[in-house]
Order: structure tokens, then sequence, then C-alpha cells
């Protein structure tokens, strides 16, 4: 019998398409900037800077340009609790899609409810950015667990990078209509500020309305091992299952070690990516008339550039065109270290780059890490992975974060992020990915 149909594969690629819009519109532009000019106006700052004010949120004095940085930290560290426990769940579970649908209408809601991020709430901003961003990893360990499920070893690289690309695709889109309102805020009677908080809420919206196409198209399947099948309390279930897999985790060290590989060199991507606006805006003195057309601009060739590693992954392998990608991750921190500011060209240069590398890397460590995984514990296995995917890191915000508050300068804390990509690069070229599939109980592909 066949794994899927066409028409199940192109659903699970919407949900791709669903919540890309909140990395792109909420994560990579809109949210940063906005959260921090609003942490800054509660700081009182003037005009002639920033330098030596704070915010006090929760009791604790930090600068206002650290608040984003930090609470995208945060997230993240929530996310080492709850996101292993969906997974255990989701593998426990036979309504699949059911689980999807939970988490992604809570994180659409949170992200749709920035309507209401006005005046100084900082505070609001910061909370509902958190269950955004936890209810949003929840969703992708749900969705990323599908993907054993549908497509096996050898068209796992295609599948994986289609439904990538047609993630950015999506994400691009909705952007492109928000970078329209910004060029045309004074037509429309807007100002800046009131642009970027639509643009956040069309992301839930965008969100929600798309999430209904994969909920219709996928099917729930059978649970692997009946016997695990959840009969009592979903939650102690999860929890007990989580633990079990923790210890069960010796039992494939390779795994174990790409995993740890994963995560280092993951927690870069997501840290450029998440905090790129911030950078552009705050160091680079970039407005937003150049800022979002270029982070819309990477969008679009993240789209060609995840078919194109696609392609070279099926004539060299996927484990070395990772290798070759964290290379040119590499370059382009050292390039972000030097670029000049106030000049829009470096920068749309540089964007272009990322765009080309961005979408490859991400979607080949995917399904790299599915040949790892032993069959029936799809879930609880992408639980772990997905602490450090799609904006949900937290070792880089939170260096990239220390340093600006240490030294007030985002170049130092742009530049303090080579070192995931180098220590990455090297971690991954270690692994031995044949034996390491092998010893999960799958079958290597042909190429690696």
């Amino acid at each position: 019998m066949e794994l899927s149909t066409r028409r199940e594969r192109v659903g699970w690629y919407f949900y791709d398409w669903a919540n890309s819009a909140f990395s792109t519109t909420v994560i990579t532009v809109f949210l940063g900037p906005y959260l921090t000019s609003i942490a800054e106006k509660a700081a009182g700052c003037v005009d002639d800077g920033c330098d030596d004010a704070v915010i006090h949120p929760l009791g604790l004095s930090i600068a206002p340009g650290a608040l984003f940085p930090y609470t995208v930290s945060l997230s993240v560290l929530l996310t080492v609790f709850v996101l292993p426990v969906v997974g255990a769940i989701a593998d426990r579970s036979p309504r699949k899609k059911q689980l999807l649908a939970l988490f992604a209408y809570i994180g659409a809601g949170a992200t749709a409810a920035m309507l209401f991020l006005t005046g100084d709430r900082y505070l609001l901003g910061a909370g509902l950015f958190l269950l955004a961003n936890v209810a949003f990893g929840a969703s992708v360990v749900v969705y990323n667990s599908f993907l054993p499920q549908i497509a096996d070893e050898e068209d796992r690289d295609r599948v994986s990078s289609f439904g990538w690309a047609w993630g950015y695709l999506g994400g691009g889109l909705l952007l492109l209509l928000n970078v329209a309102a910004v060029l045309m805020k004074d037509s429309l009677g807007l100002s800046t500020g009131e642009v970027a908080r639509y643009s956040l809420v069309s992301a839930g919206l965008w969100w929600a309305g798309f999430t209904t196409i994969p909920l219709l198209r996928l099917r729930n399947r059978p649970v692997a091992d009946e016997a695990a099948v959840v009969t009592g309390n979903v939650l102690t279930a999860g929890f007990s299952q989580l633990w079990r897999t923790l210890r069960g985790l010796k039992a494939y060290p390779l795994t174990l070690f790409f995993l740890a590989a994963y995560l280092i060199y993951n927690d870069g991507i997501q840290t450029v990516i998440s905090l790129a606006s911030q950078y552009g805006t705050e160091e680079l003195q970039l407005d937003q008339s150049v800022l979002v057309p270029t982070i819309l601009m990477v969008q679009f060739l993240a789209f060609a550039g995840a078919l194109l590693l696609g392609r070279l992954a099926r004539a060299i392998g996927a484990w070395k065109t990772v290798l070759v990608s964290l290379v040119l991750w590499t370059l382009v921190v050292l390039v972000a270290f030097f670029l000049p500011a106030k000049q829009a060209v470096p920068f749309v240069i540089l964007g272009g780059a990322i765009g080309l590398v961005l979408g490859g890397s991400q979607a080949l460590s995917r399904s790299l890490f599915s040949q790892l995984i032993p069959k029936g514990k799809e879930g609880e296995y992408f639980g772990i992975y997905e602490i450090s995917d799609k904006g949900t890191s937290w070792l880089g915000p939170l260096l990239f974060g220390l340093a600006y508050d240490l030294t007030r300068s985002y170049r130092i804390a742009i530049v303090s992020l080579l070192v995931f990509f180098v220590v990455g690069f090297i971690a991954l070229a270690f692994v031995p990915i044949r034996r390491a599939i092998e010893q999960a109980g799958n079958t290597p592909p042909e190429r690696l």
C-alpha cells in the first residue's frame, strides 16, 4: 500500500505555507523592531539615544534592545519542557491531526491578539509571543512527525525540501502584502507602528485560515505500538513516555550525536533569522522601506534555494550538502559584521546569499534526522529536535542579547554567532551518518 497520496502530501505542504507567516512576518520582520520601540517608549528613551535607558520586566533591569532576544530565549527554554512531551503524546494518540489543530489555533489566536499591543505594553507583547512561539513549536512537532509516514527514505529529501520551499513561498506572499502596506502607509493614513501591528495580526489570521487545508487532507494513522495507545490521562502518559525516550536514547548514541550537532548549528541559523531585522534597524540604521523588501526577497530566494539544495542532495547526499551550507553560513556572519551602516546595496546582496542557503539547510536537516528515528517514535524524537527549530533557539539569542547588553554593540553580538556554525560543522562532520541510520533500524538512502 502506498504510504500516502499526492493529495495528502500537498495537504502536508500547506501547513508549512500556513505557519511560515508567523516565522516571516512576526519573528523575522515586524515583532523585533516593534516590540523594541514599545520597550523604548516605556523606558522613556529620548531622541538622542537609548544607551542608558532600562526597563524592568518582572523586577529585572535590562536594556530595551535586549527585550526581544531575551523573550525569544525564554520561549525556547519553555519549549525544552513542552515539545518532547507533545511528541510523546502524538506518538501515543491515534488523533494526531486533532493535536495539530489544537496547537495551530492556540498559536494563531495569540498572534492575532497582538492587535492589542499598543502604548507601552511590552509585557503583553512578550507574553503573547511566548504563548504563540511555544504553540508554534508544538504544532511543528506534530507536523514533522507525519514526514516518515508519508515518504520513504529515498523520497524524503525531496518531500521535505518541497515542504520548506512551499512554506517560504507562503510566508513570502503574506510578507509581500505587508510590504505593500508599509510602502502605502501614508495613503492609508497609518503610521509605521500601526502597519506593523496590523501585519502581526494578519499573520495570525493567515496561519489559522490555511491550517484548514492540511486538516482536511491529512489522515490519522494507527499507533505503531497498539499497547502504547493512551487510554488514561494523556498528559501523564506523555511525561512517562518522554522519560522512557530519554532513557532509551543511549541505545542510539549516533542519533544523539547528530541531534547535538544540529542543535548547535541550527541555533546560529535561527538567531540570524529572528534578529536580522533588529540588526538592520538598530546597527545598520536601515529604514523599513529597505529592510522589509530585502527580507521579502529572502523568502522567495529561499523557495528556490530549498529546491536547489534538494537537487544537490540527490547528487551528493543530504549530509554533504548540509556541511556545504554551514560553510556558507559562516561566510554570511563574517560579511554581516563588516557591512557598512546606512548603505542598502551590501545588505541586499547579503540577503540574497542568505535566501539561497536558508531553506535547503533546514529542509535537509529535517529529512536527514527523520532517517535516524526508530519507527513508531517519530513524534517523540521530533519533539526533541524541534527544541531548536524554526525560531525556537535559545543559546543564540541569549548569547546575542548578552553580547549586546555588555558591549552595546550589535556588531559584536552578530559576530559572536560564528561559534555555532564552526562548532556545528565540526560536530556534524564527525557523525558516521550511514552507520547512524542503520543503528536506528532504518535503510540508508543510496547517497548520503
